[in-house]
C-alpha cells in the first residue's frame, strides 16, 4: 500500500498537534510548516517511524523575507525522501529575523553538515549544536550574508546604461 499525504498528515497531527501546521500539496511535494523549536523531535519521528520512513535528508536550504513580521522573517526549508515509497516532503520553520537560530540536524543526517553551513554562510542562520558552523564558500573575513535581501540588486552610481532602454522609466524622451 503506497503512503498517502492523508496519512503523513494524521500521524503528524496525532503525535505533534499545533506543532505542525498549514499543511498543502505543492506539485509533487507534500508540504507543511513546524515550530523551529521541534524541528529536531518532527524529523527523527518522520525518519524512525516504520510507515513513514524518511529516511533521507535531500536538501537544507533558506529564505529571506525582509518585509515579513519580525519572527517570520527567515525561514529554513527541509526536503525528505521516503526512497521505500518513492514519497518527498517540505518542511519550513519560519525564525526570528533579529536572531534566526534552529537547532542543528545533523544529529539525524550526517549529511545536513554541509547544507547547514553553506545556508548559514549565505543567510547567516545560526544551527545550535551544529560541529562546525564556519562559513563553507565565502571568505571568513566577510560581515554580511550575500543572499539576505538588504542590498540593492543594482549598483546605482552607474553610468554605462541608460534606463529608458530597459523599460524603467516613464519619460517619452
Amino acid at each position: 500500500m503506497a503512503l498517502e499525504t492523508s496519512d503523513i498528515q494524521n500521524k503528524l497531527v496525532d503525535n505533534f498537534e499545533l506543532i505542525v501546521r498549514d499543511f498543502s500539496q505543492q506539485h509533487d511535494i507534500f508540504s507543511f510548516e513546524v515550530n523551529s523549536t521541534s524541528i529536531l523531535e518532527v524529523m527523527q519521528f518522520l525518519r524512525d517511524d516504520k510507515t513513514l520512513r524518511f529516511n533521507f535528508l535531500t536538501d537544507v536550504c533558506g529564505i529571506h523575507y525582509p518585509d515579513a513580521e519580525t519572527d517570520r522573517q527567515f525561514a529554513v526549508v527541509y526536503h525528505m525522501h521516503n526512497w521505500v515509497d518513492n514519497v518527498r516532503i517540505r518542511i519550513k520553520c519560519f525564525l526570528n529575523g533579529e536572531n534566526p537560530e534552529i537547532d542543528s540536524v545533523t544529529s539525524l543526517f550526517l549529511g545536513a553538515n554541509w547544507q547547514e553551513r553553506e545556508t548559514y554562510d549565505f543567510f547567516g542562520i545560526i544551527f545550535k549544536g551544529h560541529p562546525q558552523l564556519k562559513r563553507i564558500l565565502n571568505m571568513d573575513e566577510m560581515v554580511s550574508f550575500p543572499m539576505r535581501k538588504e542590498f540593492p540588486l543594482e549598483d546605482g552610481g552607474r553610468t554605462d546604461k541608460d534606463d529608458r532602454f530597459f523599460g524603467r522609466t516613464t519619460d517619452n524622451c
